[in-house]
């Protein structure tokens, strides 16, 4: 088991080196002189004596390599440069609004796993049933639609119709709800096809028969002897789902005036912002490394192959 760990971190570095590059030059992309941009959005006259005094402070007078190996000595300790617009560090910018995000895209993904999973199990069990067919209907409409429109359907269902949820603002209370459900359906209907679809694969295996000839009960043998070894691919399908939900995140967090990195990434990309933008594909990028090491080790748990070094 040690090793197979140590095999997948080591598997990360490529990708985290990548990673690095791609952040860095996102902030070296944009035409023009950032520099000069940077200047008439703060509203300073860009004579040519302060153009170059701040294109020196920001390190753009620099070779290329010369300013990645700087960037990324100043990213392993926690320095990711400062705001073109705002002119405070990047950290501090997104570090402001990072635990927001976080608390929305893990309800989110905790959301989307309990129905993607549960109603998956279920179509897949009452198949052939008017219940697998509505929930197959279900899950094509819903993974169909965007999660902006969604949100801005269930601002009028919930918010203006019945007016029983709040529509804005920032809260682990009432108002995690609908951004929650904006991010999650669709998600958890992709989720609920994939984990019907392994669910119908294991169950025409000979171990489940067996299981139901000794008589088992039918949720023991779902949850037991199905459910289990139809766990890993889903496993690896909710890794990637927490990278389309902080993707998603973005235009959600701002249709629900949530306080979160989206706000930050919009105004960076409106201003032309690159070191924030930058930051923001580092920071998300590492977060979903982080996920989907974390799903590589649940493997171990799932199944006893990869545990016992055989697989």
């Amino acid at each position: 088991m040690s090793r197979y760990l140590f095999t997948r971190l080591l598997a990360a570095v490529p990708t985290l080196l990548v990673l690095t590059l791609v952040a860095f030059l996102l902030t070296t992309a944009a035409r023009g002189d950032p520099a000069l941009e940077a200047l008439q959005q703060a509203g300073e006259a860009p004579s040519p004596e302060t153009l170059a005094t701040y294109r020196r402070q920001l390190g753009l007078d620099q070779p290329l390599p010369v300013r990645y190996a700087r960037w990324l000595g100043g990213a392993v300790r926690g320095d990711l440069g400062r705001s073109y617009l705002s002119r405070r560090p990047v950290g501090e910018v997104i570090g402001e609004r990072i635990r927001a995000t976080l608390i929305l895209g893990s309800s989110a993904l905790v959301t989307s796993s309990v129905l993607g999973i549960g109603l998956g199990t279920l179509f897949a069990v009452r198949r052939g049933t008017w219940i697998d067919g509505a929930g197959r209907f279900m899950t094509l409409l819903f993974a169909s639609v965007p999660a902006f429109w969604l949100s801005i359907a269930l601002i009028v269902l919930f918010g203006e119709r019945l007016r029983l949820l709040p529509v804005a603002g920032f809260g682990v209370d009432r108002h995690l709800v609908l951004p929650t459900l904006a991010l999650a359906l669709g998600p958890a209907a992709a989720l609920m096809r994939l984990t019907r679809a392994r669910m119908l694969e294991v169950l025409s295996q000979d171990h489940v028969r067996t299981a139901r000839a000794k008589g088992l009960p039918g949720g023991t043998v779902a949850r037991w002897h199905v459910l289990r070894n139809a766990a890993v691919p889903i496993a690896s399908v909710l890794g990637l789902r927490f990278g389309h939900i902080l993707a998603g995140a973005i235009i959600v967090e701002s249709i629900f005036a949530w306080p979160g990195m989206g706000s930050v990434v919009l105004t960076a990309i409106s201003g032309r912002d690159l070191p924030v933008i930058g930051g923001y594909v580092l920071i998300t990028g590492l977060l979903f490394i982080g996920a989907n090491l974390l799903v590589d080790i649940s493997y171990v748990l799932l199944d006893p192959r990869i545990r016992l070094g055989k697989g």
